[in-house]
């Protein structure tokens, strides 16, 4: 067997992994990264990685948007695709990337037009839920 570091795809691997579980850290909080590597297990580890690796890895790092941006893509990409529970997490990680909650308003109000006004009456609930707590 050879060694897995001799691998160049191997080590743009571990790159991406380590970059992107520095930025999901940053992005998403210790607490909660902490929470899913603890839930994690044999089923969902490939996952976990995959995401690690790929969705912060090799997007939330690359230069061509800052993270505040970022933020709002994901946003309105996740109130157009009605992803409720992951749009709570990422009205969490707009804040800890700098966006106020009228950003985030601004935001969700976009989404009504472009996405629907339900999508949105929906979004504005979880945005709403997630401020409170942030009080």
């Amino acid at each position: 067997m050879s060694d897995p570091m001799s691998d160049p795809m191997a080590t743009d691997d571990a790159e991406r992994r380590a970059a992107g579980m520095t930025v999901r850290r940053a992005v998403l909080g210790d607490a909660h990264v902490d929470r899913a590597e603890a839930r994690k297990d044999a089923f969902t580890a490939d996952f976990q990685d995959m995401i690690t690796r790929y969705a912060w890895g090799e997007i939330w790092t690359r230069p061509g948007l800052d993270r505040r941006t970022r933020s709002c893509v994901t946003l309105t990409a996740l109130v157009a695709g009605g992803h409720l529970d992951e749009l709570a997490m990422h009205v969490r990680a707009a804040l800890r990337n700098g966006l106020a909650p009228d950003e985030i308003k601004e935001v969700l109000l976009q989404t009504a037009i472009y996405c629907g006004v339900p999508a949105a009456n929906s979004a504005f609930a979880v945005a709403q839920r997630v401020l409170a707590e942030q009080e």
